[in-house]
C-alpha cells in the first residue's frame, strides 16, 4: 500500500520545496490546513495585473502535502489566477479519478494520480493549490 502512495517520483519531490519563507510586503495571505492529518500551509504571494510576480510559503505537510507545494512553488511564479485556479480544480478531478485538464505549466501533478485511491490523503495533497487559490481569490 505505501509503495502505492509513495512512489519513487513523489518521495523526489519532496525535496524540491522553493520559495521558502516570508515575503516583505505580501499583497494576499491565506492559511490552510487539513483537519484529518494536521498538514499546514501559509502562503504570502503578490501579484501584477492577473500574474503571479512573487510567492512564499511555510510547509508543515505529509510527503504528498510538500510534494504537491513542491510542484506549485517550481511553476507559480508567472502563473495567472486562472492557471492556479485550473489546476487546483483539475487536480481535485485527478484525485476523484475523474478527467483532469492540467495547464501546461501544472502538468507534472499527473504524478499524484495514485493518490485517488487513498481518499484520506486529498486534503492534505490539495493544500497548497488551495491556500494559493485562496489567496488569490481575497484580492479580488
Amino acid at each position: 500500500m505505501i509503495d502505492d502512495l509513495y512512489s519513487r517520483e513523489i518521495l523526489r519531490r519532496t525535496t524540491q520545496l522553493q520559495h521558502v519563507g516570508h515575503l516583505a510586503n505580501p499583497q494576499a495571505v491565506a492559511d490552510k490546513v487539513a483537519k484529518l492529518c494536521g498538514s499546514t500551509i501559509h502562503v504570502e504571494l503578490n501579484m501584477r495585473d492577473d500574474v503571479v510576480s512573487d510567492f512564499a510559503q511555510q510547509v508543515k505537510a505529509c510527503a504528498l502535502g510538500q510534494a504537491s507545494a513542491a510542484i506549485l512553488s517550481q511553476h507559480v511564479i508567472g502563473a495567472t489566477a486562472g492557471e492556479v485556479m485550473a489546476a487546483r480544480d483539475a487536480l481535485r478531478n485527478l484525485l476523484k479519478g475523474e478527467p483532469a485538464d492540467f495547464p501546461d505549466r501544472f502538468s507534472d501533478l499527473q504524478i499524484l494520480a495514485s493518490v485517488k485511491d487513498f481518499p484520506a490523503r486529498h486534503a492534505s495533497t490539495l493544500l497548497a493549490f488551495e491556500a494559493t487559490s485562496a489567496a488569490i481569490s481575497s484580492l479580488k
